[in-house]
């Protein structure tokens, strides 16, 4: 029997690796970036193998792996069950197009990328069937999904973990840490994706490929005595640029889920910021900062100039110091330490996709010492729900696009979880759903509102919200 962080254990079942043995990992979405970056590294770690790749484009994932440096002799293209199994057994990567041809009995973790919350809930909801650990990448499925799919899979005896590399599992980690030590948390979060870059000599700000004129931002480089006047007058100077997106009050919504801290604000604050202001910006409102009450999740857009390292979408925890002169001898080492010596934030500049996932494989199977320190059972703290921005037709049917995983004229917003049993629909159950009938802008959009919810969607998330 194999332990996991939470104490279960694992069944004596075809899918625990014998001891030494490589954990053989399944990766669904495994032609996308995440994809990628996953498989990169797992051709560096000893005791984990790919085992099987799940993706309709076999094709592109056959391609893919030939980059990475696989060989033809290495693979097996197949959609048929018993070949793939054969060929994970022969010390081959099965790539399969679907569910239907993953050999089940030949994964110990499935490592789900898709982003797509009826698909994702689905391969998890099989993984678990079948005493499969999860480690859950896709944060759409899991603002859905995730508190049903955890609790299924503590009782199936098997782990459901999100993946580190992406935002939510690194903050929670870093919460981990600070929590253990005794610290208090004011407000916590990222900074969105992209930096705000600003050349001086020009004015001009880049937002990854888009540029627009600033030029008094570079009066505004300071947060200056009136904290709350400069990010209004940057947020201001930079209003041609797209700074939230789905994706952050996504991944924010996790961290809520498994932390309980709540938005401060349903659209979050957004503050244009450079890293060495955050204790002062993260304070609460009578100290000169945003936050109206402590305990609160949020994300930043960075003010950077050309040059300057990046935040790299990285996580932060802004504190309560406690003794001044701990917290003066810290300020000197280079820590992040508000004017007035109250407050101090911890942050992570980074979150590296696939290159960190190993870590939570091996945590699911009990085999890594970076399982968290405080066991985390999700909640619903938080409803990430869907709130028209502007008037939607009777019959109009949502699809979630682009990059940032966006419906068309509807604004995600963090809402508490009680509005779920009010009626209220989860953001991403709008996917592929029509409209019942016309809805205001402004308006929140309902489950009664919505026909065509994915099926295996809407029971984890009934399971998740609105069932005891």
């Amino acid at each position: 029997m194999i332990q996991h962080r939470d104490g279960a254990s694992a069944p004596d079942d075809s899918s625990v690796p014998l001891s030494g043995a490589p954990v053989r990992v399944a990766v669904t979405g495994a032609r996308g970036g995440y994809g990628r970056t996953l498989l990169a590294q797992l051709r560096h770690v000893s005791d984990q193998t790919a085992a099987v790749l799940i993706d309709p484009d076999t094709a592109g994932v056959r391609q893919m792996l030939l980059e990475l440096g696989c060989t033809e002799d290495g693979m097996t293209v197949t959609d048929d069950r018993a070949a793939a199994e054969a060929a994970v057994h022969a010390g081959r990567i099965a790539l399969v197009p679907s569910a239907e041809a993953l050999p089940w009995n030949s994964v110990d973790v499935l490592v789900e990328a898709t982003g797509r919350v009826d698909v994702g809930t689905a391969y998890a909801t099989r993984a678990i069937e079948h005493g499969v650990h999860v480690v859950m990448v896709s944060k759409e499925t899991e603002t859905v999904a995730g508190i049903a799919l955890h609790r299924r899979a503590a009782a199936a005896g098997v782990s459901y973990l999100p993946g580190d590399g992406d935002q939510p599992a690194n903050l929670l980690r870093l919460l981990d840490w600070i929590e253990r030590v005794g610290l208090e948390v004011v407000a916590c979060g990222k900074s969105s994706e992209y930096d705000l870059v600003l050349d001086p000599a020009t004015g001009r700000v880049r937002q990854l490929d888009v540029e627009i004129d600033a030029p008094s931002l570079a009066e505004l480089l300071e947060l200056g005595d009136d904290a709350a006047a400069t990010l209004a007058a940057r947020a201001e100077a930079v209003t041609g640029l797209k700074r939230s997106a789905a994706a952050d009050s996504c991944e924010m919504t996790v961290v809520s889920q498994y932390s309980g801290y709540l938005a401060d604000t349903e659209s979050m604050h957004y503050p244009v910021a450079r890293p060495d202001e955050l204790a002062d910006i993260y304070a609460e409102r009578e100290r000169g900062g945003l936050i109206a009450e402590p305990g609160a999740v949020d994300v930043f857009s960075m003010l950077r100039l050309p040059g300057e390292a990046s935040f790299a979408g990285g996580v932060f925890a802004v504190v309560r110091t406690g003794d001044p002169v701990t917290w003066e001898l810290l300020r000197s080492k280079g820590h992040v330490v508000s004017r007035d010596g109250s407050h101090a934030c911890i942050y992570w500049p980074y979150h590296a996709m696939g290159v960190e996932t190993p870590l939570t494989i091996a945590a699911a199977t009990g085999r890594g010492a970076v399982a968290p320190q405080i066991p985390r059972t999700p909640a619903p703290h938080t409803l990430l729900a869907a709130r028209a921005s502007r008037h939607l037709a009777s019959g109009t049917r949502l699809a979630v696009e682009g990059h940032h995983h966006e419906v068309a004229g509807v604004a995600p917003v963090m809402l508490p979880g009680s509005e779920a049993r009010r009626g209220a629909a989860a953001y991403y159950l709008l996917g592929g759903a029509t409209l019942r009938r016309d809805i205001a802008a402004g308006e929140l959009i309902g489950l009664d509102d919505l026909d065509g919810v994915a099926p295996v969607a809407l029971d984890a998330f009934a399971d998740g919200f609105l069932r005891p």
